[in-house]
């Protein structure tokens, strides 16, 4: 006689009913495919979709489905020969200005997509994936750093009423300060000594001025590259993060390297342009006391550089830096009032928005530049068929407006494109800016070869354990033990059925 109450067989089937229906999505196989984006500013539309479509069908490619989804064109093929056929025939067709991507495409219906219920992430053992291996330019950390310390000194001479002649950095890496009386040096000697322990400085004199030369110490500069590589590390993993990649794994490989490992996907183009780009902002005032078309002759004048817009139209820019992607600690995209365009609002550290607050309440009715800057490696074959990687800096001024009222901590950029471009800068601000220039020198493509024998061997390891059991049932029950596996079957048969049908 039963004596339990109905609930508790309610709640079995209900819970039984739950797990099935949260792990059938791995019994649908993913369809090889490809994904094509768009790099930078370019737009994906139906006529990127059209494009595509005819490239692949005048190669003879069978296509099992393609279609435009979320600024991307997905392509599903039969095979995994069609699909690497098809990223090298649009990667010739389409261009530098598309991304071409292998992927896998999920084939899980939409009723139980609808339900949340998602295939379980395998990581690059068990479901391949990429590998990259990525350099981190350390001279250019130390670059930064010393560029860092010739503001530093002027913003600490103008605060201490220390007149100067000049502040520069030579191209042995020192900082040379040059004053017009010895009690000046030895005042500004004084305070760099307090507040910068980690300088070496010594002094001389020549023509009538009176020198200070400041070095970085070896710690000091060891220190710097450590700390460069691990908020490299950070920084990565925030944008990975953000891209949705499930389980990557990013660590340190040597002195200046990081390697990084994406389960579950086949040359992200997405991913690579993520991880490759040290894209940021710069933020500097535009040069209007100079004449811009003597600087286009070639006569750009001491303390400026001439600087393009998207549109290749120059502009004079002083080269001294007023912000940049290290003060900014939050981005967010959203439209603009007056013309509905796309914007990013900034919001910065309270270093640079006090910094900010004085430039702009100092030059009312002057104009400021936003300077992209971005910079990316691009594999190259020489004359010899061997492949080099060449370093792009790219420079671009998005918008150059003038200073219409004293401005704080939080403002924001005007003159992009399209959403998709303030989605992506926001996106590499607000995981923050990388310490260095890293550059990918070394991608591989791991297959499933490993992971897939295990996962059948699992297989058949579940289905000899069931047969197993099933013959023991009926060896010991006879009759009942018979009844009792037929039905046992029957009704996985009818499971598996009745899934097959969506």
């Amino acid at each position: 006689m039963n004596k339990n109450p109905s609930w508790k067989y309610l709640l079995l089937v209900l819970i039984v009913a739950f797990g099935v229906i949260y792990a059938t999505p791995n019994l649908f196989v993913a369809d090889p495919g490809i994904q094509v984006i768009g790099v930078r500013n370019t737009e994906i539309n139906e006529m990127v979709l059209g494009r595509v479509t005819r490239a692949l069908e005048a190669d003879g490619i069978e296509i099992k489905s393609i279609a435009l989804e979320n600024n991307t064109v997905r392509a599903r093929f039969n095979s995994a020969l069609d699909q690497s056929k098809s990223r090298d025939i649009l990667k010739s067709t389409l261009g530098s200005n598309y991304g071409v991507a292998l992927a896998d495409l999920a084939t899980t219906p939409d009723w139980l997509a609808g339900l949340g219920a998602a295939p379980m992430y395998l990581g690059l053992d068990l479901r391949g994936g990429v590998h990259f291996l990525l350099q981190v330019d350390m001279e250019a950390a130390l670059l930064r750093s010393q560029e860092n310390y010739v503001d530093d000194f002027k913003n600490l001479f103008q605060e201490e009423s220390i007149r100067y002649v000049s502040v520069t950095r030579d191209a042995s890496g020192s900082i040379n300060a040059k004053f017009r009386d010895e009690e000046l040096r030895n005042q500004g000697l004084n305070q760099i000594a307090l507040i910068y322990p980690e300088l070496t400085t010594f002094t001389s004199d020549a023509d009538d001025r009176f020198n200070i030369s400041a070095t970085m110490s070896e710690a000091a500069a060891r220190d710097i590259q450590t700390a460069a590589i691990k908020k490299n590390m950070i920084a990565l993993r925030n944008r990975i993060d953000q891209l949705g990649v499930s389980e990557p794994i990013i660590q340190q490989q040597g002195a200046d390297r990081i390697v990084v490992q994406l389960p579950g996907v086949q040359d992200p183009a997405e991913a690579k342009t993520i991880l490759g780009k040290t894209a940021t902002l710069e933020i500097r005032m535009v040069d209007e006391e100079n004449d811009l078309t003597a600087s286009i002759n070639g006569r750009v004048p001491i303390g400026s550089k001439r600087y393009y817009y998207r549109d290749k139209s120059p502009i004079l820019l002083k080269t001294r830096l007023i912000l940049s992607g290290e003060n900014i600690i939050d981005a967010s995209t959203g439209f603009s009032t007056q013309d509905g365009g796309a914007v990013v609002h900034i919001t910065l550290d309270a270093k640079g928005s006090n910094v900010w607050r004085n430039v702009t309440g100092e030059n009312i009715g002057k104009r400021t530049a936003v300077v992209f800057v971005e910079n990316t490696t691009d594999t190259r074959v020489d004359s010899e068929g061997n492949e080099r990687l060449v370093r792009n800096r790219i420079e671009e001024v998005i918008t150059a407006p003038v200073i219409q009222d004293q401005l704080g901590k939080r403002f924001q950029i005007t003159g992009l494109d399209r959403p998709g471009e303030a989605q992506e800068l926001a996106l590499l601000l607000r995981a923050g800016s990388l310490a260095a220039p890293v550059f990918i020198v070394e991608e591989r493509t791991i297959g499933p070869s490993l992971g897939k024998d295990n996962i059948e061997k699992g297989f058949k390891s579940v289905a000899f354990g069931f047969l197993a059991v099933l013959i023991f049932m009926i060896i010991y029950y006879r009759m009942f033990g018979a009844v009792a596996s037929f039905a046992l079957v029957m009704n996985l048969v009818i499971i598996v059925g009745v899934l097959s049908l969506f």
